[in-house]
């Protein structure tokens, strides 16, 4: 199970190909935080936010997670409206896995 809560149904190829890709990363971690947040947005982002995510799950787990903790200074070419919307969209005040 991948842990998604959306059904990819109604959503075009492209949405749907991004929205598994999402929560089948590598790292569960990360899983959790692309493929929740693709869960609840994936519907309302526009072509170049999708090429803006896609671009973000290209990210080795480990970059991508260091980021979105505050771990590392984000690239300035990944430090996007995308990616500045996904890190809000963690939680820190819980456990990602909750």
């Amino acid at each position: 199970m991948s842990g998604s809560t959306r059904s990819s149904e109604g959503l075009d190829p492209r949405r749907r190909k991004i929205l598994f890709r999402a929560w089948h990363r590598g790292m569960r971690e990360t899983d959790l935080i692309m493929g929740r947040f693709a869960d609840a947005q994936i519907g309302a982002l526009s072509e170049a936010e999708l090429d803006e995510f896609e671009r973000l799950i290209e990210v080795l787990d480990r970059d991508l997670l260091s980021w979105i903790t505050g771990e590392a200074q984000v690239p300035s070419n990944y430090d996007s409206d995308v990616f500045r919307r996904l890190k809000a969209f963690h939680q820190h005040d819980k456990p990602i896995h909750v």
